[in-house]
């Protein structure tokens, strides 16, 4: 019988074209092989479309609504509200999919692990970094957004001393516990890089597992852009020794 609960935090933004789809997905994935239940809370970032009230409309799910200010300060208060023993963060479009939350918490289960990292790009778990950076991209990905992605990779090796192929992958699961030690800060996309940055250096593990993805375009609603890469470098150099 479960007897953990996964708190799935969900930022949104404009999300009406697929924060409905995506919750029923989530519902729809059994998480009581692993020893879990759900608890699925999204956090509307002050959108300006129907996203809030396709969320009200579905049941048990923690509508939290909040003025806009950025992905990062969408996900602290979903951590924030959470009361699960983990919290998994989940972008609320549908690049990511939510049956990948099972092989992600089976090593949490198995004592394997306790921080997990959905890796889009870790497609050989038994290969090594070349092979893994020549097969990684994803069709439909564009170049730029790959090869943007896997530069953040050795820019957090520079300075955190650990390489991780996917670094800004939007499917990451943590003991809540440990988030809640963090002290987040960052408002938007560097969050990611602040939690990677403080977890490392305070001599935490991450496990990296394969997962789907299915990338979308600037004009299917993606929103991370260049500025985001430097405030990237910035954010790893700033939080580098876990602070």
């Amino acid at each position: 019988m479960p007897d953990r609960t996964l708190s799935i935090v969900m930022p949104a933004y404009n999300e009406e074209r697929f924060i409905g789809t995506l919750i029923e997905r989530i519902k729809a994935v059994d998480l009581r092989p692993v020893g879990f239940t759900p608890q699925l809370i999204v956090v509307d970032d002050g959108s300006r479309d129907r996203t809030a009230e396709i969320v009200a409309a579905s049941p048990d799910v923690q509508l939290i609504r909040k003025p806009n200010g950025g992905k990062g300060s969408a996900v602290i208060a979903g951590i924030q509200a959470a009361s699960g023993d983990y919290v998994m963060i989940q972008d609320a479009d549908l690049e990511y999919d939510p049956r990948d939350y099972v092989p992600m918490l089976e090593p949490v289960a198995a004592g394997r692990a306790t921080i997990v990292y959905g890796s889009r790009y870790l497609k050989h778990p038994e290969g090594g970094v070349v092979r893994n950076l020549v097969a990684g991209r994803h069709p439909q990905q564009s170049i730029t957004a790959y090869l943007g992605g896997q530069s953040l990779s050795f820019i957090a090796l520079l300075f955190t001393g650990r390489y991780l192929t996917d670094t800004v992958t939007a499917l990451k699961l943590f003991p809540r516990s440990l988030l809640m030690e963090l002290g987040l800060q960052s408002p938007g996309f560097e969050l990611d890089h602040e939690i990677t940055a403080k977890v490392l250096a305070r001599g935490h593990s991450i496990l990296e597992v394969p997962i789907r993805y299915y990338p979308r375009s600037r004009a299917e609603g993606k929103k991370i852009g260049l500025r985001d890469w430097f405030r990237a470098i910035h954010t790893f150099r700033r939080h580098r020794r876990g602070r």
